[in-house]
């Protein structure tokens, strides 16, 4: 079944819509909300939202494929993005990386099997002055070290 954004997704990218000077202008947001509304930006949410807004497929596709923060592919109840540019590597980052391998079991862009963690290697997160830093969803943790980082794991496993 193709995908097809909710009456609710629909309302806010009619209002979206009216904030920007062209339908161009107005592809990342809308695929933000069809990443929001399926989870990922899969080809049919590109499909709708070129659809929904008028505009060739191959910008819509183009847009989502150049940007790191639409997901190509289904990710895990938590996205584990964890940062190793420069500032947060120099701090730690890839001992993060290797800490949260060894604990679920699974390699950079897997995710676990019972589908709640997907881990992520990212280039940067805007939070050199408090690195080494990781986003879970849409939330960030900084001045990580492997204490915090397992009492947050512990937190994430034990939530509903």
């Amino acid at each position: 079944m193709p995908f097809q954004f909710s009456e609710d997704a629909r309302r806010k990218l009619a209002a979206l819509k009216t904030r920007y000077p062209d339908a161009e202008a107005c592809v990342i947001p809308a695929l933000h909300l069809g990443q929001e509304q399926n989870g990922w930006v899969s080809p049919e949410v590109m499909d709708a939202v070129a659809t929904e807004l008028g505009v060739p497929r191959t910008h819509v596709l183009s847009t989502a494929t150049f940007y790191t923060m639409f997901m190509k592919k289904p990710v895990g109840r938590f996205h584990l993005q964890v940062c190793t540019n420069v500032s947060c590597a120099l701090k730690g980052g890839y001992r993060l990386v290797d800490a949260l391998k060894e604990r679920l079991h699974i390699e950079v862009g897997e995710t676990t099997p019972d589908g709640r963690f997907t881990l992520s290697e990212v280039e940067c997160l805007a939070a050199c002055g408090t690195a080494p830093a990781m986003q879970v969803n849409d939330t960030y943790h900084e001045q990580l070290d492997l204490a915090k980082l397992h009492r947050l794991l512990d937190e994430l496993e034990a939530a509903p």
